[in-house]
């Protein structure tokens, strides 16, 4: 069932589908989770959906917060359908002005403000210092409004295509992800992943997203482990340490050329003389 809200209540919207959710603030309206609302932001009124409520806490500062303009109507649905399929056409009259142009940039999206006056186009490149004048000047006079263009990374990039990474599942960036982590190589190493470049890279040809998802876990687990090459006791005799399995808590332990999973409170360290 969809929550409903009373008064006082900050509400959660989101402009994308797995987009990063904003914060709002609604006054005296009873809306529920699920409903498309219109709210000023910094790019213009956009329309986007509430998709969290939470009553506005103690000593909360609303004045921060800019306020729900009211609930979308049918019109306002058809409306966002039209500029949606605008957007379609305008990103194929960007595509051909730029590549006319020459630029070294690909033009991945077009979004209109929900009033029509801001577009912004989002593109990838590899260079960073791209006077792109001209090619604003032309876009301007084919769409008459104030043109925004933003370049964006491999990784926002993937998540605009969707599609399926190596493990066949959606990919997580385009499914669930509304912000990215900051993920590092130690990641991949504390969950004996290895660290082939096919193995720990997405489509992006960044560290893949899912590096992060047992992370903690791992390490948490991995404070009661000894460290592979390490001499150990165990209940079968004397060996070396081969192998972590932290999340079951196993050692792996090489004795009299025999592989013997331990159970890591029946392995003791033998001291280094």
């Amino acid at each position: 069932m969809r929550g409903a809200v009373s008064e006082s209540q900050v509400v959660g919207v989101r402009f994308q589908p797995t987009g990063k959710v904003y914060h709002f603030y609604a006054s005296d309206q009873a809306l529920r989770t699920g409903d498309f609302v219109l709210v000023e932001t910094v790019r213009g009124q956009q329309l986007g959906e509430a998709v969290c409520m939470r009553p506005l806490r103690a000593g909360e500062d609303i004045k921060k917060l800019k306020p729900v303009q009211r609930r979308a109507n049918g019109l306002d649905l058809a409306r966002r359908q039209q500029w949606q399929q605008k957007e379609k056409e305008t990103l194929i009259v960007a595509r051909e002005a730029a590549e006319q142009l020459g630029l070294p940039i690909k033009i991945v999206s077009a979004e209109y403000a929900f009033d029509g006056q801001r577009l912004t186009l989002l593109y990838v490149s590899e260079n960073q210092d791209l006077n792109l004048k001209r090619l604003r000047q032309r876009l301007q006079r084919a769409v008459d409004v104030h043109i925004d263009l933003r370049q964006i990374g491999p990784r926002d990039h993937a998540k605009l295509l969707g599609g399926y990474g190596s493990c066949g599942e959606l990919r997580c960036c385009s499914r669930c992800l509304p912000e990215f982590s900051r993920i590092s190589i130690k990641m991949a190493k504390v969950q004996g992943i290895s660290l082939s470049p096919s193995e720990i890279t997405g489509m992006c040809n960044r560290l893949r997203c899912c590096l992060t998802y047992e992370y903690e876990q791992y390490r948490e687990a991995c404070k009661i482990m000894p460290r592979r090459r390490r001499r150990v006791k165990t209940p079968h005799g004397e060996g070396k340490v081969i192998d972590l399995l932290p999340l079951e808590g196993i050692v792996v332990v090489s004795i009299d050329d025999r592989r013997l999973e331990v159970p890591v409170e029946q392995v003791e360290l033998i001291k280094k003389k």
